[in-house]
């Protein structure tokens, strides 16, 4: 694990957990698997608070524990898990856009609570939709119910691990840590529940005190909350299934750009009918025919058999071989490769944001020479110089410090025994998973570096943004009570013009830092993929 992933773990986990966690945490990434003892004693934490902080990283599936053979548990980090906090907006955002706020709101609170029971999911999305609705509106625990359900059914989310019902019922003494398990069929399966209900408003401060003293007195009485129909049964969102969505999008948008927007469609299609039936590892998509692409081609598309006929055989002779033929039963079978297993991956070179990182940091003539050695594979400094039209000396200069980037390589082909220089060619060539891992590398750098960039921000307004938040508070109850509009607008001048004015600049660049995160982590999904797909390939 590089330094640049240790910090970017260490910060993620403090902004969203605190400093314990991150402690915790951090004791892990940088060690290893270590028992509880050990790790008391390497974070200088009370073993409570040791404890709690790995209940809440094991709950965020962010720890995995072993029983070890002579009965000790260790517990390990999962660095990989960990930076996937950073690609927590786009998972929210793909779940708003193809299910609503219902699906957005429940992928939301999975991730902001590591794993919920699905009543209790539902109650909280149907609570949270009830108080952005008008008064006397409320949102049905049916409809998000049956959202949740899809969400399953097209495995964006998935059932937790569960201590079998055979260590449940055993009367001998149970092992250290309980091995957890779950059938693969009964991954996705939703209980049956009826969950009647409707959601419920906050309530004033008198409301809640009130019915604070109405639990203490049931509590008293012995009375116990009814315990829920799906206990036990936890729910968590599945990561892998998102990343085969964006994969998708990537392949589908390719397919647009190459050939035309029917194409798209009709390769957007054929991994929408496999999405399910499609393992996240697999190299290409199950094999479908010619007539169930054109049963299942959308409404908008009026395109003849014939045309579609014409479209597939356009795909599968296109040399980049996104849609491959593998039958001719039933019109026609054809699949759509993923990891390109049976020839080498496109370069993520070929990316327009990496395109433009190299431009950014070595100029237009450096962009030339790397592209020039990627088509060409190896050349000599003289012929690089003549292919790309560069002078001698500029040419030298841009290789060498390309060169000592890591970007290029040189590979020495002696003709003698002796390496002798006169006698010996230097080739330049890119060796793309080194240059690959290289930019990672810099891109998990970068995330730190904005995180950081942001928390000193806030840091450094902090006095300024708490007076906002209590204006603002000061403003709705105000309001709420009936105000005037002369008391709200003198209540508002509170925070004076300059004041105003530096609230909206911080604003204004946390929200750039925010959108920098999200590219830096489209690059860092791009790279991962690719270096996946390579080291997937036979």
């Amino acid at each position: 694990m590089t330094q640049a992933e240790l910090q970017l773990c260490s910060l993620l986990l403090q902004e969203h957990f605190g400093e314990i966690v991150e402690k915790v945490g951090n004791s892990l990434l940088r060690t290893g698997p270590r028992p509880l003892r050990l790790l008391v004693g390497d974070t200088g934490l009370l073993p409570d608070q040791v404890k709690k902080a790995l209940c809440v990283l094991i709950q965020h599936n962010l720890v995995r524990y072993e029983v070890q053979p002579r009965g000790s548990v260790e517990y390990e980090a999962q660095s990989e898990r960990i930076l996937r906090i950073l690609r927590y907006p786009r998972y929210i955002y793909t779940a708003k856009t193809l299910y609503g706020d219902p699906g957005e709101l429940l992928v939301e609170e999975l991730l902001l609570h590591g794993h919920l029971s699905m009543s209790c999911a539902v109650a909280r999305v149907a609570d949270r939709l009830t108080e952005t609705m008008e008064d006397g509106k409320t949102m049905d625990y049916s409809e998000v119910s049956s959202t949740f359900v899809r969400l399953a059914d097209t495995h964006f989310i998935q059932r937790c691990l569960m201590v079998p019902e055979s260590l449940q019922s055993a009367k001998a003494p149970p092992p250290p840590a309980p091995a957890l398990a779950i059938a693969e069929k009964d991954m996705y399966v939703v209980p049956r529940l009826s969950l009647v209900g409707k959601g419920k408003r906050r309530h004033s401060c008198d409301e809640e005190v009130e019915g604070e003293h109405k639990a203490k007195r049931q509590k008293q009485e012995g009375g116990a909350s009814e315990t829920p129909p799906d206990d036990g049964i936890y729910w968590q969102v599945n990561l892998e299934r998102f990343h085969q969505h964006f994969r998708d999008q990537a392949l589908v948008s390719a397919v647009a750009n190459r050939m035309d927007q029917t194409s798209s469609e009709v390769v957007r299609t054929m991994l929408r009918m496999s999405e399910v039936t499609t393992a996240s590892g697999a190299s290409h998509t199950q094999p479908l025919s010619s007539n169930e692409i054109f049963r299942s081609l959308p409404a908008g598309y009026n395109i003849g058999k014939q045309v579609l006929d014409q479209y597939l055989a356009l795909l599968a002779d296109d040399p980049l071989e996104f849609v491959g033929k593998s039958g001719d039963s039933g019109g026609g079978t054809y699949i759509v490769s993923i990891l390109w297993a049976s020839r080498a991956p496109p370069s993520p070179f070929q990316h327009p944001s990496l395109i433009l990182l190299l431009l950014h940091r070595f100029g237009s003539r450096c962009a030339r020479i790397f592209r020039l050695l990627l088509r060409k594979k190896h050349l000599e400094q003289k012929q690089v110089e003549d292919f790309a039209m560069i002078p001698a000396k500029e040419a030298k200069d841009m290789l060498y410090r390309m060169l000592s980037e890591n970007l290029v390589s040189l590979q020495e082909i002696p003709k003698t025994p002796d390496h002798a220089p006169s006698r010996t060619f230097y080739l330049y060539t890119v060796n793309v998973m080194a240059a690959a891992r290289m930019l990672l590398h810099r891109c998990y750098k970068s995330a730190a570096n904005l995180m950081e960039r942001r928390q000193h921000e806030m840091r450094e307004n902090k006095r300024l943004l708490e007076k906002s938040q209590r204006v603002e508070a000061i403003l709705a109850s105000m309001q709420a009570t009936g105000a005037e509009v002369a008391q709200l607008h003198e209540v508002e001048e509170m925070i004076t013009g300059p004041e105003r004015q530096q609230l909206e600049t911080l604003k204004r660049n946390v929200n750039k830092i925010d959108a920098s995160e999200n590219q830096v982590d489209e690059t860092i999904f791009v790279l991962e993929s690719f270096i996946e797909s390579t080291v997937k390939r036979p």
